[in-house]
């Protein structure tokens, strides 16, 4: 049965990696990649491959927080951008917090101010709202309970938090919010996301590779493709105790109802 990438950075593959994957991807019975976006130069790379296979690719745009905050004048010309391509954007994403980033500097002795970028995934939160998109989430461990906060505060419903690590009090909150989760191909080998599949309702699960991000154990040196995502469906099924076709048929119906996408996919 095909299935959905539903979170992968295309415009960080060399361009004829990513040209090479998406010919592949009918062979490799994967139905659609949701591509997501670092900043508004990233956002027009993905834009170019969502026009090149506009059945195939699904653009997310917004601005990944593991980096330097945007000056103003960066984050309005961001926003407009993605204001004039709302019917053509899928999602808001990737944005978030950057707990990565602030725990290096706190290891390294120095302060972190994550007041800014707490007001920076507001505006993308208020905006998402505005235009009725879901959001793609990077907030793991204490920093997903703020995103929670923010999500509540703007009535957002439609959140996915992908590649998820955090406490069973936070997993339990987002689950009773109706809030989404997507694992990744470490859950072959990482016992913490192996716990969070057997925690997390079918019903809110998708699978993504993050890809071109490397993985370990049985795809130690090899390159991330889309098709990694059936054995992270395996895996699942394997962990709930339910069959293979039936788990592969929920995560793909997940998918397309979180993002809105076809029916006839897949």
């Amino acid at each position: 049965m095909e299935a959905i990438d539903a979170h992968i950075h295309l415009d960080m593959y060399s361009e004829s990696d990513a040209g090479r994957m998406i010919e592949e991807l009918p062979a490799s019975q994967v139905a659609a990649l949701i591509a997501v976006s670092m900043n508004l130069d990233s956002c027009r790379r993905t834009r170019e491959y969502q026009r090149r296979a506009p059945n195939r690719i699904y653009a997310a745009y917004g601005f990944h927080p593991e980096q330097e905050l945007p000056t103003g004048d960066e984050l309005e010309q961001l926003l407009t951008w993605m204001g004039e391509r709302v019917d053509e954007m899928t999602a808001v994403g990737e944005i978030g917090l950057p707990y990565y980033m602030r725990k290096e500097a706190e290891a390294d002795g120095g302060a972190f101010d994550l007041a800014p970028y707490v007001g920076l995934l507001e505006r993308f939160i208020e905006q998402a709202a505005q235009w009725n998109k879901p959001v793609v989430l990077h907030a793991v461990y204490e920093d997903a309970d703020l995103v929670c906060d923010v999500l509540g505060k703007y009535g957002i419903e439609k959140a996915h938090f992908h590649w998820f690590k955090g406490s069973s009090q936070t997993v339990q909150r987002m689950i009773e919010a109706g809030y989404y989760i997507s694992i990744t191909p470490d859950v072959q080998y990482e016992e913490e996301i192996q716990t969070l599949v057997r925690m997390y309702p079918l019903e809110q699960l998708m699978v993504e590779t993050d890809g071109p991000w490397p993985f370990e154990g049985p795809f130690l040196g090899r390159a991330t493709h889309p098709i990694m995502i059936h054995a992270v469906i395996e895996q699942i099924a394997r962990i709930k105790g339910i069959p293979l076709e039936e788990t592969a048929a929920v995560i793909l119906a997940n998918t397309k109802r979180f993002y809105g996408l076809p029916e006839h996919l897949g």
